[in-house]
């Protein structure tokens, strides 16, 4: 057994046995985009008997298209599943002979070559190639009008003249033609840049009649601008420009819009003898230009120069002019590429954040979805506003095309200059959705308005179908915090209402706000997605906020995000904007203190918001999720509804909710507070079994650890306490240890 090597490959054999059995070898590399091969090698392609580096144009033009097909698809297929392949390949050593049959073995490089194949070139066996020949000569086409059993002589007298056969090889010359025109086509779909067009054209190496030099013209005005060239054409090199009635073949073209096919240096030197002294040094022997037409009118020329006389049969035009056709579309695309990404780049910077506001600290991140636009139609803003508070705004217009974009930059212009004139988050959304139902009926957008005051945290929300904020709390607890909101922007421009929440972010907390994508990104649904996103917020260092933005995109885009995949089987993407919002204490103001309270949560519920009930229950269970006892988090839940209610109830003021949670597991303490701005304190009362209130007070006798009423200069304040009580194996475990 042969010694491995340790990426557990077999050592290759030495030159002289690869010879003796006569066996070449080759090395692809594909970003130089060369074949390197030994001397055996070099002499099945119809080289020298010597080791040689061959560009892909060059390989091209040795191998008939349709093989070269093959192996393009075969690498492909062996750089996605790693395993080898044998590929038939016929190089064409001279145009009057068959070409030579070959059988190409591709493997994968060495570990240490990035990207690199290498493989075998050996000759087919006599009895294999006797088949092959044999099997082409029944294939063989009968002269055109000649049927089998009939002679050429005859067919001439049923048509009166000599029969018209297609000799072999020409017939070969254009399946091989045909081969050529698929591979550039497929070629020039997947450039999507200027440079990968000209770089493709460099490459193309048409069957029978390759350029050897290529240039690529662009009409600019009325002259005529060299785009990109290949070869050594010293007069059609960049920065090479002419004005459009210049006596130049290429001008000519681009000006009237017809080929210019040129078959010998006599033709040219007769056609343009004002030109000729530019080009008669190169050594050419034929020259063709065509235009290069698209959305109905000339954009420039391409102009191919060969060192061998070319006769231009129709068949060549015919190829000629279809390249011309693809080229020109390729260019156009990537025209049109390169001009969405300027404009998505330019839209993109204009999202930058302004200065910093102290009190608050913003740290924001945009990403594209992956395809050729570098922005959609997601965007954020941060607004400074005229009272010294602070207006934050998320939103997606939908779809993800240069329509998106464009309205896009037209609705975040429009918020930022309602929201600068000192409008309240629901007028600003209200003005928004008007002016987007105006510019656009067939679009609507998503989007959360923030009014942040920075000296006591104080956050008005208005919501037009977006998704929820997130609070982070200081010890790393994540709560989706429900807002309500109304519909999307430009559904219902007259009649829809966007209503005002009021929440206290506290020192050290932070709000993220982001957009669909980050949470469905990768497939997820809105379950795995948020268990994601949250995974990766909880952890992250809370003074580190460009960190922890880094970290929630890298959850989404890194390598980690694939070792969750969704559920989903389409993995779709979409734009992520996201933006983080923390509260920093102001210099003379206290920092959250290093003993105070672990988790703490403020809401208002007004008299008119009964419906925020629900949402002050939720609130608690978010704060209270890893509670030892799920009866104590029941209880807390009930008496913070019991005492809400009683203040919407039973005075006309807006109840103030705070929730506090002191002390480290398992001997926590929940501390709730209720306040309103009433002077009337509650009393007890003994309800009769009927009736339907009056149990309020009752509840916090059996269902509190302490509580009491605490009567305030602006109103009175109820508050009550649960001490965490440990689980049953728990306080097992702390008595073993006592």
């Amino acid at each position: 057994m042969g010694t491995e090597h340790p990426d557990g490959s077999l050592p290759a054999p030495p030159d002289d046995v690869l010879e003796a059995a006569r066996v070449g070898t080759w090395t692809w590399d594909p970003r130089a985009r060369t074949l390197t091969v030994d001397a055996l090698a070099a002499r099945f392609l119809g080289l020298p008997q010597e080791p040689a580096r061959l560009t892909e144009a060059e390989l091209r033009a040795r191998v008939q298209p349709e093989d070269m097909v093959v192996l393009r698809s075969s690498a492909l297929l062996l750089i996605a599943e790693g395993r080898p392949m044998d590929v038939p390949v016929h190089v064409v050593t001279a145009p009057d002979r068959p070409p030579r049959p070959l059988w190409a073995r591709l493997a994968p490089g060495p570990a240490d070559a990035t990207g690199a194949i290498r493989g075998t070139l050996v000759e087919e066996s006599e009895p294999v190639a006797e088949r092959l020949q044999i099997e082409a000569l029944n294939r063989a086409p009968l002269p055109a009008g000649q049927t089998a059993g009939q002679t050429a002589a005859q067919t001439a007298g049923l048509s009166g003249g000599q029969a018209a056969g297609v000799p072999q090889a020409e017939a070969r010359l254009r399946r091989s033609r045909e081969a050529f025109l698929l591979d550039a086509g497929r070629a020039l779909a997947e450039a999507t840049t200027t440079s990968d067009v000209l770089r493709v054209a460099a490459s193309l190496a048409m069957p029978g009649f390759s350029p050897d030099e290529l240039a690529v013209f662009g009409v600019e005005g009325n002259r005529l601008t060299v785009v990109g060239h290949h070869g050594r054409l010293t007069h059609a090199q960049e920065p090479f420009q002419m004005p459009l009635d210049t006596a130049h073949p290429a001008a000519e073209a681009a000006r009237t819009g017809r080929p210019v096919y040129i078959s010998s240096p006599q033709d040219y030197r007769r056609r343009y003898p004002a030109v000729w002294p530019l080009v008669s040094g190169e050594g050419r022997r034929a020259w063709a230009v065509l235009p290069l037409t698209g959305a109905g009118r000339t954009t420039g020329a391409w102009l191919a120069a060969f060192s061998e006389p070319v006769a231009f049969s129709s068949d060549e035009r015919a190829v000629l002019g279809t390249v011309a056709r693809m080229l020109s579309q390729a260019l156009e695309r990537a025209h049109s590429n390169e001009s969405e990404r300027a404009l998505s780049r330019g839209l993109a910077r204009s999202m930058r954040t302004g200065a910093p506001q102290a009190g608050l600290s913003v740290a924001t991140r945009y990403v594209p979805t992956g395809g050729g636009l570098q922005v959609g139609g997601d965007w954020y803003d941060v607004i400074t506003l005229p009272d010294g508070r602070l207006g934050v705004v998320i939103g997606d217009v939908q779809g993800h095309d240069v329509h998106a974009a464009g309205l896009m930059a037209q609705l975040r212009t429009a918020v930022h200059a309602y929201a600068a004139e000192g409008h309240r988050p629901d007028a600003v959304l209200a003005r928004a959705s008007r002016f987007l139902a105006g510019i656009d009926e067939d679009r609507f957008a998503t989007c959360l308005y923030i009014e942040a005051d920075p000296e006591t945290g104080m956050l008005e929300i208005a919501r037009a179908g977006h998704p929820h904020p997130v609070v982070r709390l200081p010890d790393g607890t994540c709560l989706l915090r429900h807002v309500d909101g109304g519909l999307p922007l430009g559904l219902m421009p007259d009649g829809d209402d966007y209503p005002v929440t009021r929440m206290q972010l506290q020192t050290d907390e932070i709000l993220m706000l982001c957009t669909d994508g980050l949470v469905e990104t990768g497939g997820h649904d809105w379950y795995t997605g948020w268990i994601r996103v949250r995974d990766a917020m909880s952890p992250a260092p809370a003074d580190d906020l460009e960190g922890m933005a880094d970290a929630l995109i890298t959850a989404v885009h890194g390598p980690a995000s694939h070792r969750m995949p969704g559920n989903l089987a389409d993995r779709r993407e979409d734009d992520i904007a996201l933006l983080l919002l923390r509260r920093d204490a102001l210099p003379g103001q206290p920092g959250a203190e290093p003993d105070g309270p672990e988790r703490r949560i403020a809401l208002t519920v007004g008299q008119d918001q009964p419906e925020r009930l629900a949402d002050a229950r939720q609130e608690i269970r978010g704060v209270l999720h890893d509670w030892a006892q799920p009866e104590q988090v029941d209880a807390g839940t009930l008496l913070v509804s019991e005492l809400l209610a009683n203040v919407l109830v039973h005075t006309d003021r807006d109840a103030a909710l705070l929730v506090e949670v002191w002390g480290a597991r398992p001997q926590r303490r929940l501390r709730v507070e209720v306040a309103d701005s009433s002077d009337d304190l509650p009393h007890r009362r003994s309800p009769g079994e009927m009736s339907s209130s009056g149990r309020g007070l009752m509840l916090l006798d059996i269902l509190a650890d302490q509580w009491g009423v605490l009567p305030r200069g602006d109103g009175k304040c109820i508050w009550f306490e649960l001490h965490e009580a440990p689980t049953p194996a728990a306080a097992s475990a702390a008595d073993l240890v006592g």
